[in-house]
């Protein structure tokens, strides 16, 4: 188990898009307050890691942890929606000075991949997470299923931040599972 973990922090911090160097910093939102962000966020809409890219029911569980930092769980089906349930376990290392925007993701010591809340909505049900490499995204919701119009809006954004779309995967969620 150690060594897919190993392979997805380094996938993760390896930029594989040249193209992302010519592009600027992805700039985060101002403020997340933390608390509200907790809990659940069902993924959407990504560009995937190897490890997520047959990944249905996806969902990424957040939880306050006392020193501060976050302990992430994400979760999902490999292959289907009855297929094998995996697990991706990390700690989000909130960054000081972002306004709590921008995390190291750690899934083991000492390498962190880079997360940035891009856009979160007003009331806290949409979020895009991204990375100034635009190698990966995630497009989550507080529910598994969102309008059609709200996911284009929602791609929209990705597509303004510099992201390929032809590597967007609509995840598969059926609206009663949790993964």
């Amino acid at each position: 188990m150690k060594r897919p973990l190993v392979l997805l922090a380094c996938t993760m911090l390896i930029n594989l898009n040249a193209d992302a160097s010519k592009l600027p910093p992805i700039t985060p939102v101002p403020h997340v307050d933390l608390p509200r962000f907790m809990g659940n966020w069902y993924v959407i809409a990504s560009i995937p890691t190897r490890f997520e890219k047959n990944a249905y029911n996806a969902v990424e569980v957040y939880a306050r942890r006392p020193d501060g930092n976050v302990a992430t769980s994400f979760h999902f089906r490999n292959g289907s929606f009855d297929g094998e349930r995996k697990e991706i376990r990390s700690t989000g290392i909130v960054k000081p000075g972002s306004g709590n925007a921008v995390w190291g993701v750690q899934v083991f010591w000492p390498l962190q991949a880079q997360y940035i809340v891009a856009y979160l909505k007003d009331d806290y049900s949409q979020v895009i997470v991204a990375r100034d490499a635009r190698d990966y995204t995630w497009v989550m919701a507080r529910t598994p299923t969102i309008s059609e119009a709200d996911y284009d809006k929602l791609l929209a954004r990705v597509r303004a931040l510099g992201y390929a779309m032809d590597k967007i995967r609509k995840v598969p969620q059926q609206p009663s599972a949790t993964g």
